[in-house]
């Protein structure tokens, strides 16, 4: 006899809320898990929503694996560089052990058959339920009329009567849903996944082009600022404000330098790889474009902090003039 309870993947978004929703109040335990990957671009309210209906929430962090996975995922790429089933799979894989150390007896989701292009068409269900080893046993409560009855159904751990037929974009029903199962204020759709945005993608595609031993450091830097490929081997990240100058000093961590300006306001930048005399100059005039209010006829020139490896040091330069055709070829 199966087990009631269940592993349900909790974003704290509607559609993970409305499942989770139905199957308590079918009586199934909820064993919630939310992942961080270091891509979500929305706010994630899955502590909130587990705090609210009385459920604990376990966060898992994807492993190094994961970041292979985007550069070479083997169901492709949707618009951007996002690989949408192969990350469903990755994260179900983790569900179904999850699953098994926790005692429960099968996956939920809050997945809607037709919702989403890349990963929710009924093709697209059926590769992530086979490749993540969890067929039979991962339940989409919102649409489980229109697939295959799972193992607990048959079982009659859960009723599938009490399930629904939901497909397509349209919010309509989830809303009407959401009256009924007790969720004020819906969550609004998320805004996706970095990894669908164009200019992020570029940022990623410009990483997996010039650095073969990437790690999660790294896509952490393509989330700052604006980026400039000087050299093969050197880019640097200049902060579009205080709060990413900020984060670019706390992410000098490794191979690394930070630039930051001293008698003068502007960008602070972070130079990643191979430095030099010629790199270092590229970087100054990057800063030094980017800032506003520069008095030229400051004697000492303008003068840089250069932090490395947790020493300082003060040098100055003259203002250089970036042509713009320089500055467009360098930029990422």
């Amino acid at each position: 006899m199966m087990e009631r309870k269940a592993v349900l993947l909790l974003s704290g978004g509607l559609d993970s809320t409305l499942a989770l929703r139905i199957l308590q109040e079918q009586g199934i335990e909820i064993e919630a898990i939310n992942f961080r990957t270091a891509f979500a671009c929305c706010k994630d309210d899955a502590l909130e929503t587990a705090r609210q209906f009385g459920v604990k929430v376990t966060m898992l962090s994807v492993a190094d694996d994961y970041f292979k996975l985007i550069e070479k995922p083997k169901y492709g790429w949707g618009k951007g560089i996002n690989p949408c089933v192969d990350c469903r799979i990755y994260m179900f894989r983790l569900a179904r052990k999850f699953m098994e150390t926790c005692g429960a007896s099968f996956v939920a989701s809050g997945e809607v058959l037709g919702q989403r292009p890349m990963s929710q068409q009924m093709r697209q269900l059926t590769i992530i339920e086979r490749e993540s080893g969890l067929e039979d046993i991962l339940l989409r409560p919102l649409s489980a009329k229109l697939l295959n009855p799972t193992l607990p159904e048959r079982d009659g751990i859960v009723d599938r009567e009490k399930l629904y037929g939901i497909s397509g974009r349209s919010r309509k029903e989830l809303l009407e849903l959401a009256g009924k199962y007790g969720i004020e204020n819906p969550p609004t759709p998320s805004t996706g996944c970095l990894l669908t945005e164009p200019d992020f993608a570029g940022k990623v595609r410009d990483l997996f082009a010039y650095n073969e031993d990437y790690d999660r450091w790294d896509f952490e830097t393509l989330k700052v600022g604006r980026h400039f490929r000087l050299e093969d081997q050197a880019k640097v990240i200049l902060g579009r404000d205080e709060e990413e100058n900020q984060r670019l000093e706390m992410l000098n961590q490794r191979d690394s330098i930070l630039f930051v300006p001293s008698n003068f306001k502007g960008p602070s930048a972070l130079l990643i790889g191979s430095s030099g005399e010629s790199v270092e100059c590229k970087v100054c005039a990057l800063v030094l474009r980017y800032s506003k209010g520069k008095d030229g006829s400051n004697p000492e020139g303008f003068v840089f902090e250069r932090r490395q490896n947790g020493s300082k040091t003060i040098f100055s330069v003259n203002e250089t003039i970036l042509p713009e055709d320089e500055l467009a070829s360098l930029r990422i």
